[in-house]
C-alpha cells in the first residue's frame, strides 16, 4: 500500500521520536539524591554531649553520603535539656532524635518512639551489646539505640602513691580502708584535714555523689528498678538476692562513714571545695570520676601524674561492678520524619561510627564486638575493661534523684534520721516522682 506524503510524514515522525527517547534512556543516570541510598530528608538531633563530637561524625557521613547534607546536631544544656524540648514539641518545632543518656529514659519516655521487639529482638540485644546497654530494653520495646557508656572510675596520685612505696591503686574497699587510708591520711591533732585520702560522705561538694551513691548499691546487689509492664516501675533498690541484705542501706552506712570525724575513716568534709578540684591541687589522693574525664583533668593541670583504674571492689566479691552512664539515641513520636530518623539512628549505631563517637568523647562503645576489639588509647585501656562491668538504673528525673539522695546523705550525716529510716524516706520520694 503507498503512503500519501502526509501519513509517510507522521510514520518517520514518529520513528525519529522513539529513536531519540531510547537514546536518552541508555545515557540517563540517577541523580546524586538517590545514587542507591535510602533517602533520609532532614533530621534534626537533640543532645547533652558537646556539639564537636556528634558534628564531626556527621560531617563525615555527609561527605560520602549525599543523603546526610541535611542532618545536624544540637547541643543544649543539661540544666535546661527537658523544658526547651518539652517546649519544642508543643511549638512543633521539636527535634527528630535525641542523644540521651538511661538516667533520662523514664522522665522522657511518654515522647520517645520505642524500637519494637519484632524489629530488635531481646535476644539480638543480649548477644549484641554489653549486658549494661540492655537498661533501654523496657516492657514495651528498646527505648533507644544503645551507642556508648561513660564508666565509673578511679583516679590516682600517682607520685603520692609512689612515695608511700605503692605502686597502684587500691583494688578492694579493704585494702582502701584499712591500709591506703591510715598511712596516707593527713591530719592534724585536731583531726582537722591537711590532706584527703578519699572524697566520701557529703553530697554538695563531690561531682559525682550520685554515682558514688549507685556504684556502692550495685556492689551490694540492689535489683535495682524493674519495668514489668506499661509505665509501672517496680523499686527494688534496697532488695538483693541475699533476703539479710539492704544495698541502699549498707551503701548509705558505708558512705557517710568517711564524713563523721569521730569516725577512723574520716578523711572529707563539707567544709572543702569540690573533690575534683582538690584532687586537681594535689589535696586528695584518689578521686571517683567517670573515664571521659582523664583528658579533660590533663588540660587543667598539666603538670598534675595521675592514672586511672577500676573502682575497688569488696574482697569476697565473686561479680565485679561498676556504674556507668550509658547513652543512646531515641526517635521523638512527635518526628514528622521517623524513617529518616530511623535510617540515621541505625547509622550511627553501626560499630565504625559507634566507636568514632565513643573515641570523640572519650567513652567506650557498647557493642560487643567494639569492645572486644579493645582500646590502644592511654586510658581507653581501663575504660574498656571496666565497661564490661558498668550497669545503671533506672532513675527519675535526674534533678529530683539528685535532690532525693541529697536529702538521705545529708540526714544520716546531721542525725535526723539512721540509715534505715533515711532510707525509706528515699524510697518512697522516688515512688512518687515515677507516678
Amino acid at each position: 500500500m503507498k503512503l500519501r506524503p502526509f501519513e509517510l510524514f507522521l510514520v518517520v515522525g514518529f520513528l525519529a521520536i522513539g529513536l531519540l527517547s531510547l537514546v536518552f534512556l541508555s545515557a540517563y543516570t540517577p541523580s546524586d539524591d538517590n545514587d542507591g541510598q535510602p533517602q533520609v530528608g532532614s533530621v534534626e538531633i537533640w543532645g547533652t554531649l558537646p556539639q564537636a563530637g556528634m558534628s564531626n561524625v556527621l560531617r563525615g557521613l555527609a561527605e560520602s553520603n549525599e543523603a546526610y547534607r541535611n542532618v545536624r546536631y544540637k547541643e543544649v544544656s543539661e540544666e535546661s535539656f527537658n523544658d526547651e524540648l518539652v517546649n519544642a514539641i508543643a511549638e512543633q518545632t521539636g527535634p527528630d532524635v535525641v542523644l540521651i543518656s538511661h538516667e533520662r529514659i523514664t522522665q522522657l519516655r511518654s515522647k520517645l518512639k520505642p524500637i519494637s521487639y519484632e524489629s530488635l529482638p531481646r535476644r539480638d540485644i543480649s548477644t549484641n551489646y554489653i549486658d549494661g546497654a540492655q537498661i533501654f530494653a523496657l516492657s514495651d520495646g528498646m527505648y533507644a539505640y544503645p551507642l556508648m557508656v561513660d564508666p565509673l572510675m578511679l583516679y590516682w596520685n600517682k607520685n603520692i602513691l609512689a612515695n608511700s612505696n605503692y605502686l597502684a591503686a587500691p583494688k578492694t574497699w579493704e585494702d582502701l580502708v584499712n591500709d591506703y587510708l591510715p598511712t596516707l591520711i593527713e591530719r592534724n591533732p585536731d583531726r582537722s584535714i591537711v590532706r584527703s585520702v578519699v572524697a566520701l560522705g557529703e553530697y554538695q561538694n563531690i561531682r559525682n555523689a550520685s554515682g558514688l551513691l549507685s556504684l556502692l548499691l550495685l556492689q551490694a546487689g540492689s535489683q535495682g528498678v524493674t519495668n514489668p509492664e506499661d509505665r509501672r516501675y517496680e523499686i527494688r533498690l534496697n532488695q538483693s538476692s541475699e533476703n539479710n541484705v539492704k544495698p541502699l542501706t549498707v551503701a548509705t552506712e558505708f558512705y557517710t562513714r568517711f564524713s563523721k570525724p569521730n569516725n577512723v575513716l574520716y578523711s572529707w568534709n563539707r567544709s572543702f571545695s569540690s573533690d575534683r578540684d582538690r584532687f586537681l591541687s594535689g589535696d586528695l589522693v584518689l578521686y571517683f570520676g567517670y573515664g571521659s574525664e582523664a583528658r579533660e583533668l590533663e588540660k587543667l593541670n598539666p603538670n598534675l601524674s595521675f592514672d586511672i583504674a577500676e573502682v575497688p571492689q569488696g574482697a569476697t566479691a565473686t561479680v565485679r561492678r561498676t556504674f556507668g552512664r550509658f547513652y543512646g539515641l531515641s526517635a521523638l513520636q512527635s518526628s514528622d520524619n521517623l524513617t529518616g530518623a530511623s535510617i540515621v539512628m541505625r547509622d550511627l549505631a553501626g560499630q565504625t561510627t559507634m566507636t568514632t563517637l565513643a573515641q570523640n568523647y572519650n567513652m567506650v562503645p557498647v557493642l560487643r564486638s567494639a569492645v572486644g576489639a579493645g582500646s590502644d588509647d592511654t586510658y581507653g585501656r581501663s575504660t574498656y575493661l571496666a565497661a564490661t562491668v558498668a550497669y545503671g538504673w533506672l532513675t527519675p528525673k535526674p534533678e529530683a534523684t539528685n535532690s532525693i539522695l541529697n536529702t538521705l546523705v545529708t540526714d544520716v550525716n546531721e542525725n535526723r534520721r539512721d540509715a534505715d529510716g533515711a532510707v525509706t524516706d528515699a524510697l518512697e520520694r522516688l515512688q512518687e516522682e515515677y507516678n
